[in-house]
Formats: structure tokens, C-alpha cells, sequence
């Protein structure tokens, strides 16, 4: 008889293991016995919890997504600046539950499902267009608004590719580097709002 209430905590372990795992073969390669086995539990019950492996990423994409929105809240909250929503962001961005070697991995191996998974394609469509918008808020009352389009698209864009570039570095990813290198870009477009 299963326990009552372990449902929750079982679905989470076998998230955390799909990230481990998808972040380790830098592939969706990897199959659901592999995930059960890292979370400690039998293929029978990670397809009980999710029906399918689709299943498995597709809710590992939505986990990543909750925890990236955690975080922006949670440094939008003490922001009381438009330049400081923009670090808030930035910050979130790069904040240690996503950049993380093997969760940058897994991001970036999600990008590739939504090439072929509508799910994900919905999925990572939610998140830049949030992302996108969180800038736009930051950016709109510092600068005219077809700069402030630009420049959002431009920082979104430094994100996305920061996020390769340390994903392949052999010493890891450097967290503190790339929100420099975000807060760099906005700071010189902010003193340079009419170029």
C-alpha cells in the first residue's frame, strides 16, 4: 500500500533526477529506467507518476520554469527601482538553482525539444515572453520605448547565450561574470538611450 502524501515528494525526486541526468548526458538520450534509478524508485512508478518520458520532461521544464519565476518574484519584491528590477532579473537569471552545470544543461537540451514538442515549444515561449516583459518594465520608464524593445532583446539574447558559452567552460559556469557582463550591456545602453 503506497504511503499517503508521498506522491508529491516521489514526483519531485524523479524531476531533480531527470535534471541530473538529462544535465549529465547533455541529451534527451537518457531513458525513464535511468531517471528511476537516480531518484531511487522503479521505472512502474515514474510511469504511474507521468505516464511517459514526454511526460517526465515536460513537468521537468515546468519545475525549472517555477523555480526561474521563484526567484524573479523574489528579487523583484526588494526592487524599488526600474534599474533595480533590471539587476533583479539579471540576478535571477543566473541565480544558483538555474546555473548550475547540469541544470544549464538540461535548459539548453530543453531549447532543443521544443523544436519537436509542442508542450515544450509552449513551455520556453511562456518564459521569454515573461522574460521579455519583466525587462520591458524595467526598461520603458529609462529609455523611449522602441530602444527599450531593442535593448530588452538584446539582454534577453546575452542570457540565452551565456548560458552556451558557460555551459561549456571546463572550470564551470561563473555566475558573478555573466550578470556583470548583463548589468554592462544595460548600463551602457541606459547612458546611451537615444544611439
Amino acid at each position: 500500500m503506497p504511503r499517503l502524501g508521498a506522491e508529491p515528494h516521489r514526483r519531485k525526486s524523479l524531476i531533480d533526477a531527470a535534471i541530473l541526468t538529462i544535465g549529465e548526458q547533455g541529451s534527451l538520450d537518457v531513458s525513464v529506467r535511468q531517471i528511476a534509478r537516480r531518484a531511487g524508485m522503479s521505472p512502474a512508478l515514474a510511469f504511474h507518476y507521468f505516464g511517459d518520458k514526454d511526460e517526465i520532461v515536460t513537468q521537468t521544464m515546468r519545475h525549472l520554469l517555477r523555480e526561474f519565476s521563484a526567484e524573479v518574484r523574489l528579487r523583484l519584491a526588494q526592487a524599488d527601482t526600474p534599474h533595480a528590477r533590471l539587476q533583479a532579473i539579471v540576478a535571477a537569471s543566473f541565480a544558483e538553482s538555474q546555473f548550475h552545470r547540469t541544470t544549464i544543461a538540461a535548459w539548453l537540451v530543453f531549447y532543443l525539444r521544443a523544436y519537436s514538442s509542442k508542450p515544450a515549444a509552449r513551455l520556453l515561449h511562456v518564459y521569454t515572453r515573461r522574460l521579455r516583459s519583466n525587462l520591458l518594465a524595467g526598461l520603458k520608464p529609462l529609455m523611449e520605448p522602441s530602444r527599450a524593445e531593442d535593448t530588452a532583446e538584446a539582454v534577453a539574447a546575452l542570457i540565452d547565450g551565456l548560458y552556451v558559452r558557460h555551459s561549456l567552460r571546463n572550470q564551470g559556469p561563473d555566475a558573478g561574470e555573466a550578470i556583470a557582463l548583463c548589468n554592462s550591456l544595460i548600463d551602457d545602453r541606459l547612458r546611451n538611450k537615444e544611439a
